[in-house]
C-alpha cells in the first residue's frame, strides 16, 4: 500500500508562537486549514543512508520537526524525503521526531494520515539521456542517466503528511507520463547543430516528471481538498541545450493544463485513467517548484502561468523578516534580486543568492486567512531551528 493510516489517537497541542496554527473543530474556532510546503532536504546520497540517519540521533531532522512543531500545518508536501519501500524512513521521522517535542519547536505532532509512493530519481532508464557516449556509470553520470536525477531510487522523493483521511483509492499519480505526449512539449535542441538533444527513439521514452506528479484528494472540514503535489527539476545543471529549463517549465505546465479542462486523451495518469481535474474540485498546489517569478534561470512563463491561473486563488505572497534580511545582504554583496526580497523562500548560497521556489497555491472557493515563510529575523531564537534546510517552509490558512 502506497498510503499508510497510523492507527492512535491524535494530540494536537497547539503551541502559542507568531505564526499561530489553524483553527480546530475541538477550539470551538470556525473551520480552517493550514497548507504547508517544505524541502526538508531529509536524503542521502546512499540507499537507506536516510534510515540510518533517522535511527540516530539527527540534529538535522529535530531542526526540521522543530518547524513543523511550530507552524503545525494540517497538510504539509515534504519535498527531498528520501522514499524507501518499506516506508521505514517516514515511520522513523514520525515517531522519533515529529511525535517528540523538540527543542524550539513545539508539542509533539502526530500525522494520523500519509502518503508516499515511488518516484523517477534514482531510477535507471537504461539510456543515455545526458549523451555522454555511455549509459549509467558512477556517480553523476549515473544519475544523469535516471528517469531524474538521483543517485538511487527514491532520492529527493516526496511526502504528505495530513490530519485529516486521505482517499487512497481516488489519488492519481502521474509519474509514467511521457513527456512526449504533452502537446506542444518543449523538446530540446543542441544549438550548435539545431537538431533535437535526443534522438526520436529515446526523446519518445522520456518521462515528463522528475520525481513524480500527484493528485492526492484529502477529506478536510472544508470538503475534498486535492493537493496537487510535485517537485520539478531545477532549470540548471545542464549544456547549452537547457535540457532541464525545458523540463522544469513543462512540469510546471503539467499542473496548468490539468486544471485547464477540456478534452485532454493524452492526459493520463498511471492507472490509465485520462483527463484533468473536474472543474468544481477544490485543490492546493504544493512544492519546491523550482521556478522564481522573476530571478534564476527558469522559464518565468511557466510559474506566471501557473500564478495567474483563473482557478488560482490571489492572496497576498508570504513574506518572512529573514528572507529580507538575508536578501538585502547579498544586495550588498553585489547579487541582487529583481524580486521583492521578503518574498524569498531559500537561501541557495553566493552564487545564486536567495529566491522564491516553494509555492502554496489554493484554489479559488477557499477564502484566504494568513500567510507566511518560516524564516524568522537571523537574531530571534527561531533562527536555530530554521537552518535546517537550504529552503524554508511556506504556509497558507483557509477557510
Amino acid at each position: 500500500m502506497r498510503i499508510s493510516t497510523l492507527l492512535a489517537p491524535m494530540t494536537l497541542l497547539l503551541a502559542a508562537c507568531s505564526t499561530s496554527p489553524s483553527g480546530s473543530a475541538d477550539t470551538g474556532a470556525p473551520a480552517q486549514l493550514r497548507l504547508a510546503t517544505y524541502n526538508t532536504s531529509l536524503y542521502s546520497d546512499e540507499e537507506g543512508g536516510l534510515i540510518r540517519e533517522l535511527q540516530g540521533d539527527s540534529a538535522h531532522a529535530r531542526k526540521i520537526a522543530a518547524v513543523l512543531q511550530q507552524t503545525r500545518p494540517d497538510l504539509v508536501l515534504l519535498n527531498e524525503f528520501d522514499f524507501d519501500d518499506a516506508h521505514r524512513a517516514a515511520d522513523l521521522f514520525q515517531q522519533r521526531y515529529l511525535e517528540v517535542a523538540q527543542a524550539g519547536g513545539g508539542a509533539a505532532l502526530k500525522y494520523p494520515y500519509r502518503y508516499l509512493a515511488p518516484v523517477n530519481t534514482g531510477v535507471p532508464s537504461g539510456l543515455d539521456l545526458d549523451n555522454n557516449g555511455s549509459v549509467g556509470g558512477k556517480g553523476r553520470e549515473r544519475g544523469n542517466d535516471a528517469w531524474g536525477y538521483g543517485l538511487h531510487p527514491g532520492q529527493y522523493g516526496m511526502l504528505v503528511l495530513s490530519r485529516y483521511p486521505i482517499d487512497e483509492a481516488a489519488v492519481r499519480s502521474f509519474q509514467l507520463l511521457k513527456w512526449s505526449t504533452m502537446p506542444g512539449a518543449l523538446r530540446p535542441t543542441d544549438p550548435s547543430t539545431g537538431k533535437s538533444f535526443w534522438p526520436d527513439a529515446v526523446w519518445s521514452q522520456l518521462r515528463l516528471s522528475s520525481k513524480s506528479h500527484w493528485d492526492v484528494p484529502v477529506s478536510t472540514p472544508l470538503g475534498t481538498i486535492h493537493v496537487l503535489a510535485s517537485h520539478p527539476t531545477p532549470p540548471v545543471f545542464d549544456g547549452k541545450e537547457k535540457r532541464n529549463a525545458a523540463r522544469n517549465h513543462d512540469e510546471l505546465r503539467l499542473w496548468k493544463e490539468y486544471l485547464d479542462g477540456g478534452d485532454k486523451p493524452w492526459l493520463c495518469d498511471d492507472k490509465g485513467s485520462c483527463g484533468g481535474l473536474a472543474a468544481d474540485a477544490r485543490f492546493v498546489i504544493v512544492g519546491d517548484l523550482n521556478n522564481d517569478p522573476a530571478d534564476g534561470d527558469g522559464r518565468h512563463d511557466a510559474i506566471l502561468e501557473l500564478l495567474e491561473h483563473p482557478r488560482v486563488l490571489r492572496y497576498p505572497t508570504p513574506t518572512s523578516v529573514g528572507a529580507e534580511q538575508t536578501s538585502l545582504a547579498y544586495a550588498e554583496k553585489g547579487i541582487v534580486r529583481r524580486g521583492a526580497p521578503q518574498h524569498a523562500t531559500g537561501d541557495f548560497g553566493p552564487r545564486s543568492g536567495t529566491m522564491r521556489l516553494d509555492y502554496v497555491l489554493p484554489s479559488t472557493g477557499l477564502s484566504y486567512i494568513g500567510s507566511g515563510v518560516f524564516w524568522p529575523a537571523n537574531d530571534s531564537p527561531e533562527a536555530k531551528i530554521a537552518d535546517g534546510s537550504d529552503h524554508h517552509l511556506v504556509w497558507v490558512d483557509v477557510k
